[in-house]
């Protein structure tokens, strides 16, 4: 299948397979870079998938793209812009349907797989629409209650997967703020796995080979 016009620049992968609708492994990537970042994963990924990376739509200097900026004050620190988060996180959800009508997708077999602010985007996607999505491949990030829709908690998050994985020593996002994750989750009866692994903020070999096998078994 050829690539198709969406919301957002993208990199496309067709799945190997050809009849039927099929999965699709949606990727999000971090904070001032681009749709070929993780898009490097792809061809190590099941061959099954329609693989869709998607650029961020806020340009940064001198290279790179965000889902929202960042600000850093004297007086508060750093700190996101909520509002332009929030306008990402529903045109995420936009271009998933998107996706689902123009490349022939199985609307009830969507992978998110985000990095940074990519997974804290695929976090408020997935509890604010969780009809758009079956899997969540949550890389070094975190929850941001902030993103999420108003009465999200009534939500059915019943056919829902999730896996989340930190680093350590991640200097960028501390650990601490990724281990609330798998507990949040559980108290809305979600199902997560979580895993640490000895590095900054990135992903270990390891941590690629995990999670490709969890997307195996929940396939």
């Amino acid at each position: 299948m050829e690539k198709q016009s969406l919301l957002l620049e993208h990199n496309y992968k067709a799945s190997e397979k050809t009849s039927g609708k099929l999965p699709a492994i949606i990727m999000l990537h971090g904070f001032g870079s681009d749709e070929n970042d993780l898009f490097s994963f792809a061809t190590e990924l099941p061959a099954g998938y329609h693989i869709i990376s998607l650029k961020a739509p806020i340009p940064m200097q001198p290279y790179g793209n965000a889902w929202y900026n960042i600000y850093f004050d004297n007086t508060n620190g750093k700190f996101s812009d909520t509002e332009q988060a929030i306008n990402s996180r529903d045109l995420i959800a936009n271009c998933i349907d998107e996706i689902v009508a123009k490349y022939n997708v199985d609307e009830n077999n969507i992978t998110l797989l985000g990095f940074s602010q990519g997974t804290i985007l695929s976090f408020a996607v997935a509890l604010s629409y969780p009809e758009k999505v079956k899997n969540i491949i949550g890389l070094s990030g975190y929850i941001n209650e902030d993103l999420l829709k108003e009465g999200y908690e009534k939500n059915n998050f019943n056919h829902l997967n999730i896996y989340s994985s930190h680093g350590s020593v991640d200097q960028v996002i501390p650990v601490d703020w990724a281990r609330r994750t798998k507990p949040f989750l559980q108290n809305l009866k979600i199902d997560c796995s979580y895993s640490e692994f000895p590095v900054g903020h990135g992903v270990a070999p390891q941590n690629f080979y995990e999670f490709k096998e969890w997307l195996l078994q929940h396939s």
